[in-house]
């Protein structure tokens, strides 16, 4: 796609999803979703949380940045709206601070939910305090500076995947991952058929049922050549 990670651009009408819709996902969380839509979507592993015990969705506001350089953040703000994840990606690989509590300040001001980027952060105990959510690639205390070009709301590629403005981002303390606008309601359904069967199956395991009856596992087991044995005394006779 040569329009991806394009500099020196901003759009400013994307395409959100219902707000309602958003909201669902958020209470699915990022393991619910992946599996939900066919474990796809996943960043990257480096992609971490700043804070614990929280879970967020919202629609995805593209930064594309140069590294070292976080000039496009101010651009940004003005496009974005309530409900909306500010979603960060460096044309090529850089841990400095683009982000602190000052534009978390001016992003909570807009009604954005919280920041995603494969950058590095600074400012963090700030930003607990502020109860702003951040997912980054790492926290580092190195500034920034405001000189180059990059672009707003254009498709990039972040932490290993294609993200496309006004598609979804869930995230959590397991990580983050992206639901394709388009693919919205296909994948919320899925995740809510996912969570009533695991919440049938955690009664099940509560009221002291076994996951290998649940999961109907012994025949496998046995066809793979698991044997039982009463005693390591058998077991030294076979």
């Amino acid at each position: 796609m040569s329009h991806v990670n394009q500099k020196g651009v901003v759009v400013r009408q994307i395409e959100r999803a219902d707000a309602d819709l958003v909201a669902q996902f958020a209470t699915f969380g990022v393991a619910t979703v992946h599996e939900a839509q066919q474990r796809q979507g996943l960043l990257d592993a480096r992609i971490r949380p700043v804070q614990q015990g929280t879970t967020i969705a919202g629609s995805a506001v593209t930064v594309l940045v140069t590294p070292g350089d976080n000039w496009m953040f101010h651009v940004a703000v003005e496009q974005c709206q309530p409900g909306d994840v500010l979603l960060v990606a460096p044309t090529s690989d850089c841990h400095d601070g683009f982000f602190g509590d000052l534009l978390a300040t001016s992003l909570q001001a807009r009604g954005v939910v919280a920041l995603v980027g494969d950058i590095g952060i600074r400012d963090s105990q700030t930003l607990r305090e502020m109860h702003f959510p951040v997912w980054s690639r790492a926290v580092y205390a190195q500034g920034t500076v405001k000189e180059t070009l990059g672009s707003v709301n254009v498709p990039v590629i972040c932490a290993g995947q294609l993200v496309t403005p006004g598609d979804l981002v869930v995230a959590d303390d397991d990580g983050v991952v992206i639901v394709p606008r388009t693919d919205a309601k296909t994948v919320a359904q899925a995740a809510a058929q996912r969570v009533e069967i695991e919440e049938s199956k955690r009664q099940r395991l509560a009221a002291g049922e076994l996951g290998l009856d649940i999961y109907q596992m012994r025949q496998k087991l046995a066809a793979k050549g698991l044997r039982y044995v009463d005693s390591l005394a058998e077991l030294k006779s076979l």
